[in-house]
């Protein structure tokens, strides 16, 4: 009986204090898949490949690939979706780096997936160093701007999300996806680099009819803001700033308007509360974000 083929593609940018662990957890699990895991840097600058080479370098189940810049989260993904479907896979979890999966995730999102076919799975997030709070249930969207917030974060678990239901919206932090979707709904969009290239996927698969399901059984821990230093980082302002603004446009259309007043009421009294701490890089961020999105600057930033 054939296996279906699963492959976990994981983004590496300087993660070298993340990747072993997650790589561990993912080869620990018992489920059923032929599986691989295809790690995809971002040319790092910090030896995390060499520590990789070094440890899994023979090592069937992992495959490095290299690039030779910084290309952002979606471009990295997609040369590994890419590369999964070239071989022939079923499945793919776009899963980031700084978590790790519990024994039976791989296991419980495949039921979950057979339950609900021709559609993209979640799994349920705990926060890695509180193992007990919520960090994402599932995701929801607003009805008229069309925002997306975690479901249950923060929130300790006490069994109130254990729910398997449809959701508007899944983190790229944890993404399982059958190939013949991807086949229809297409690769992650590049003009993101980082941040929202999440939201606007979420966005075209329901403009396509393809549901996404939260499945409760199926858990992992996140290591949050790992990647990016935080969301309290000039970085991560930025690319929030320009690329919200980006996704909304591509989907709300004659909404748009109204989201564009929603905007800039919620920047202006983040950039004042920001002010008010003395985090005025975090201002400047923003209004860069925002000048280079009205001139069309797109995909990597040349200041952040």
């Amino acid at each position: 009986m054939k296996m279906d083929r699963l492959t976990i593609i994981l983004v590496n940018y300087n993660g070298k204090q993340y990747n072993e662990a997650c790589i561990e957890s993912v080869l620990a699990d018992q489920s059923a898949f032929d599986r691989k895991i295809l790690v995809v840097d971002n040319a790092s600058g910090d030896d995390s490949m060499g520590r990789l080479k070094e440890r899994y370098g023979n090592d069937a189940r992992v495959e490095l690939i290299r690039l030779d810049d910084n290309f952002g989260f979606s471009y990295a993904n997609n040369v590994g979706i890419r590369r999964a479907m070239e071989d022939g896979a079923d499945y793919v979890l776009l899963l980031n780096n700084d978590t790790e999966i519990a024994p039976d995730m791989l296991a419980q999102l495949a039921a979950c997936a057979a339950r609900h076919p021709d559609s993209v799975i979640a799994p349920k997030i705990y926060y890695s160093d509180r193992r007990d709070v919520i960090w994402s249930a599932g995701g929801r969207v607003s009805p008229f701007i069309r925002k997306v917030s975690h479901i249950g974060l923060d929130r300790t678990d006490r069994g109130q999300f254990e729910e398997e239901t449809e959701i508007g919206f899944a983190t790229g932090c944890a993404l399982f996806i059958p190939c013949r979707i991807i086949e229809r709904a297409g690769l992650l969009d590049e003009d993101f680099f980082l941040y929202y290239e999440d939201t606007e996927y979420c966005f075209r698969l329901t403009e396509l009819g393809i549901p996404i399901y939260f499945c409760p059984e199926a858990v992992m821990y996140h290591k949050v803001g790992a990647s990016s230093k935080g969301a309290d980082s000039p970085l991560c302002a930025y690319y929030i700033a320009r690329n919200w603004l980006l996704c909304n446009r591509k989907h709300l259309g004659a909404r748009y308007p109204l989201f564009l007043a929603y905007y800039g009421i919620n920047r202006i009294a983040c950039c004042l509360l920001w002010l008010l701490h003395g985090k005025s890089a975090l201002v400047q961020a923003t209004w860069r974000g925002i000048q280079d999105y009205s001139k069309g600057k797109l995909g990597k930033s040349g200041y952040y």
